[in-house]
C-alpha cells in the first residue's frame, strides 16, 4: 500500500487514504482513528476533562443498563459500521439493546446503536455537531447525545429519532434534567458533567433510580 498523507488545517488531524481492507490490517491499530469515506482519519488524544465526562456517563449508563437487564454498553475504541459500505466510527459511548444485540460482534457493531454520545473537543466540533449528526441520524441511531464541555461553551444536546428518520431535540424538564427515550425513566442532570469532582456514580444512580437500585440490591442479598 502506498498511503498518501494530508492533514487538515483547521482540526490538525492527519488523513491517510487506504482501503477499509487496508485498515483493518493497518499496523497502527492501537491509534485513534476513523476510517471515512476512503480515508482513515486519525484522531486527535482526548483531554482529561473529555475522559472524566466519558467516564461518569459510562458508569451511570452502564450501572443502569445492567440493573435494569437492557443491553450492552461500550466505549470507545470501538467500532460502529452502521452500514456494510459505510463509514467506520467510534463513539465515544455506544449502547445496544438486547432486542438488537444480534449487530454486536466480538470485532465491531455491524449495524446503528441504539445510543451514541459524543463528547465534543476542539478539532471535533464539526465533526460531532454535522457530520455524525447526519451520518447517526440517516443510519437509524435511535438517540444521540453530544456533550460539549469546552469552558465556557457547556452545553448538552439531545436527540431523538422520529418515526420519519429525522432527529428532534431532546428538551429539559423543569428541574433541568433530561430524559432519555431509549433507555426507559433514565435523566441526568447537566451539571454533574461539569462540576469537580465529578459526582460519585453509584450514588448518583440511586439519585436517578432509587426503587430499582433498591430491588436489586435486595435481590442479590436475598432480602
Amino acid at each position: 500500500m502506498t498511503a498518501s498523507i494530508t492533514e487538515a488545517p483547521i482540526t490538525g488531524e492527519q488523513r491517510i487514504k487506504m482501503s477499509y481492507e487496508e485498515y483493518l490490517a493497518w499496523p497502527d491499530q492501537g491509534t485513534l482513528a476513523e476510517w471515512v469515506d476512503g480515508e482513515v482519519v486519525v484522531l486527535m488524544p482526548p483531554k482529561t476533562t473529555h475522559q472524566e465526562i466519558i467516564g461518569l456517563l459510562f458508569h451511570l449508563v452502564a450501572l443502569y443498563v445492567d440493573l435494569l437487564h437492557l443491553g450492552r454498553v461500550i466505549v470507545a475504541p470501538f467500532e460502529m459500521r452502521i452500514h456494510p459500505d459505510g463509514n467506520a466510527r467510534e463513539p465515544d459511548l455506544l449502547f445496544v439493546a438486547d432486542e438488537h444485540m444480534d449487530r454486536l460482534t466480538d470485532t465491531r457493531l455491524a449495524g446503528p446503536a441504539d445510543l451514541a454520545i459524543e463528547v465534543i473537543s476542539d478539532e471535533s466540533i464539526h465533526r460531532d455537531r454535522v457530520d455524525k449528526f447526519y451520518e447517526y441520524q440517516e443510519g437509524g441511531v435511535r438517540e444521540y447525545w453530544i456533550i460539549d464541555p469546552r469552558p465556557g461553551k457547556e452545553r448538552v444536546d439531545g436527540y431523538w429519532l422520529t418515526p420519519q428518520g429525522r432527529y428532534q431535540a431532546i428538551l429539559p424538564d423543569d428541574a433541568s434534567r433530561y430524559h432519555s427515550t431509549v433507555l426507559p425513566d433514565f435523566w441526568f442532570h447537566p451539571d454533574w458533567l461539569w462540576q469537580e469532582p465529578k459526582p460519585d456514580p453509584l450514588l448518583t444512580l440511586a439519585e436517578i433510580a432509587p426503587q430499582a437500585l433498591r430491588s436489586a440490591l435486595a435481590s442479590k442479598l436475598g432480602l
